[in-house]
């Protein structure tokens, strides 16, 4: 009878033990009903994961879209029945159309113009005062002759010094005649052409400066003496205002020498002596001289 009875109770804990395994889901069916709700699920349907069961324990791994989708994929699987424990292994990756895009870059700013330079206008009527370089005398010198001179004040135009001191000037003998003994009146007539600045050369136009003497005894030109000191202009001009003058900056052994004194003496420029033309027309100066 004892016997009977132990064999009995084995029976039924081994009956019951059978009927929890058939009872329990198995891992297969649990990774098929995750993955079948994560599809039909709005949030996680467009997630890329992978389900694991093994003994009921579940592993997600694979990309969720948002936090939301990750965050409702595991309650997912946490609500499976036969699933004891979960472990989630899934990463987020936005979607290119989710993802924050850097705003475009700011166009660049068009580069800033610097205003072109402008050419230097020396104004008709600017005085020009220049140094000799020879002697001029009415008697030698001849119509069309050639003569340098240096620039002996600089040339300024709105501040800015347009032609510099030293600048080498060239002109001409408009006109020369020797003064004779009686009646003939000498007569010695310049005016600049040239001027070279920084190497290059510009043609220029000034009003002639002409000095005229006349015949013994009378005196129609002022002059000056060659070792005064400080400076003096040469004015009273033949005709009554042909010309501008000529001015003389005098320093030892300089001047305008013998220019209307009686007797035959001719017009003299020494070399040094220093004249002041005026421009007759505009000079313009490229930017940068």
């Amino acid at each position: 009878m004892h016997k009977h009875l132990t064999l009995s109770v084995f029976l039924v804990v081994l009956l019951g033990i059978s009927i929890g395994c058939n009872n329990r889901a198995s891992d297969e069916q649990i990774q098929k009903d995750i993955q079948a709700k994560a599809a039909a699920d709005a949030e996680t349907k467009d997630s890329d994961v992978t389900v694991a069961s093994k003994k009921g324990k579940v592993t997600l791994s694979g990309k969720v879209r948002t936090p939301a989708a990750q965050q409702k994929l595991e309650q997912i699987a946490r609500e499976e029945p036969g699933a004891a424990e979960v472990d989630d292994q899934t990463s987020i990756e936005p979607d290119a159309t989710q993802a924050v895009q850097a705003p475009p870059p700011a166009p660049a700013a068009p580069p800033v113009e610097k205003p072109k330079p402008q050419p230097i206008v020396v104004p008709a009527g600017t005085a020009l005062t220049v140094r000799l370089g020879q002697a001029l005398s009415s008697k030698t010198s001849q119509p069309g002759q050639t003569f340098l001179a240096t620039l002996a004040q600089p040339v300024s135009v709105e501040g800015r010094t347009a032609i510099p001191a030293g600048a080498t000037v060239s002109g001409t003998v408009v006109n020369a005649k020797a003064k004779g003994k009686f009646k003939c009146e000498g007569e010695l007539t310049l005016a600049l052409t040239n001027v070279t600045v920084k190497g290059h050369t510009y043609s220029i136009q000034t009003q002639t400066l002409e000095n005229t003497v006349k015949g013994k005894g009378k005196r129609t030109a002022a002059t000056t003496g060659g070792g005064a000191a400080g400076g003096a202009l040469i004015g009273g001009l033949a005709g009554g205002g042909k010309g501008a003058g000529i001015g003389a900056l005098v320093g030892a052994g300089a001047g305008l020498m013998g220019g209307a004194m009686t007797g035959n003496k001719q017009i003299e420029i020494p070399a040094e002596s220093a004249l002041s033309f005026q421009l007759s027309a505009p000079l313009t100066l490229p930017p940068g001289q």
